[in-house]
């Protein structure tokens, strides 16, 4: 099959996340499999766009900012054109689709080629009651419309979508998200060190790094040579981090690195002791079950979307998600190390068994097939 994904943007920063991941991951096994596949992008980097993510062939045009909004107003002309001219030859599109002008002009492009696509929102389309969204939704919703399937996380995002889309929408499939299972031999450069705590996400209010510096303090208070260290694109926190992590006192214990790329992400995880994400509502988790392939032990908060699988599997600690009860699972975790070598099996097979890219992208292909 000759398959085609639209995703809104691709940076060397992985500001947008784990859209941006899953289409990467599941054209790299499609490819692997035999299959044609192509990422339509916007780009946004300090260097010239890359031609593959990965194993992927790219195309992309330099993000611009047309309208107000972090992602949602990014457009350049002429991926519209890329678009009409990437789908003309594809058997299947695939449009990763956020309320944002990308995914509307992908979700348009598609229906005017009289393409067979799916759409996959990612968590990202929830019923809103801002005028801004009601007008954008006017235009987005009828074309979301149009897909041959929408697939979702979560049953949560089930009934997200479907309150948005409401009456004559596409079929809803459920499809997790997958990662390559990293091997299991060593931890990586330097190895695992034994006292570090790792957050690793966009610094969004949603994701709450301050709930992870106040939990730094009261860990550290208790166990004073552990040390803590926050990866991630800033979407507006940073200066609040710092300003706690001065407050706190804790200059040289927590520091904040910036964003990484992928191959950075998998070592940061790999020389972790522990792996916390603090984010409430987080419709999936893409960072938690990256860090449980790289054998790196979980805490998560119990609104995170796969809390309730990993918990039935004992895969991740699974707090109320406020500074004090993430801090005792963390000194739990530290000083047990039976405990945390545990865990970090269990969260190996968790995804071997749920949330490999292999089983998913089986799943994926008898969607595609099914269209």
């Amino acid at each position: 099959m000759r398959v085609v994904h639209v995703v809104t943007l691709v940076s060397d920063d992985g500001a947008y996340g784990g859209p941006t991941s899953v289409a990467a991951g599941q054209l790299e096994e499609c490819a692997a499999r035999g299959h044609e596949v192509s990422l339509v992008s916007l780009w946004r980097g300090r260097s010239a766009a890359p031609a593959r993510l990965g194993s992927v062939p790219l195309r992309t045009r330099p993000a611009r900012s047309v309208l107000p909004g972090r992602f949602t107003g990014l457009m350049h002309p002429l991926l519209v054109r890329d678009m009409w001219v990437a789908m003309g030859r594809a058997d299947v599109v695939h449009v990763h689709a956020g309320r944002d002008l990308v995914s509307v002009a992908a979700l348009a492009v598609a229906a005017l080629r009289r393409k067979r696509f799916v759409a996959q929102t990612h968590g990202m389309v929830q019923p809103r009651r801002a005028a801004a969204v009601r007008l954008f939704d006017r235009l987005y919703v009828p074309l979301l419309r149009r897909a041959r399937g929408c697939l979702v996380l979560t049953e949560q995002e089930r009934r997200d979508v479907a309150e948005v889309v409401g009456a004559g929408g596409p079929p809803l499939m459920t499809l997790p998200n997958g990662v390559r299972p990293e091997r299991a031999d060593g931890a990586g450069e330097g190895g695992r060190r034994d006292r570090e705590v790792l957050f690793l996400a966009r610094l969004h209010p949603r994701k709450r790094p301050d709930a992870f510096v106040e939990m730094a303090a009261l860990v550290h208070r208790r166990m004073p040579d552990a040390r803590f260290t926050l990866y991630g694109a800033d979407e507006g926190v940073l200066p609040a981090v710092r300003r706690l992590i001065a407050a706190h006192g804790l200059q040289g214990i927590v520091s904040y690195g910036g964003a990484l790329e992928h191959a950075q992400a998998v070592r940061a995880y790999r020389r972790a002791a522990v792996y916390v994400l603090p984010s409430v509502d987080e419709p999936f988790g893409m960072t938690v079950i990256e860090a449980l392939s790289a054998g790196t032990p979980v805490v998560c908060t119990d609104t995170c979307g796969i809390a309730d699988e990993l918990a039935r599997r004992e895969a991740a600690v699974v707090t109320d998600g406020s500074p004090a009860e993430l801090a005792d699972a963390v000194c739990g975790l530290l000083a047990d190390d039976a405990r945390r070598a545990a865990l970090a099996e269990a969260g190996r097979r968790a995804v071997a068994e749920a949330f490999s890219v292999h089983a998913v992208t089986d799943r994926l292909e008898a969607i595609y097939r099914g269209l």
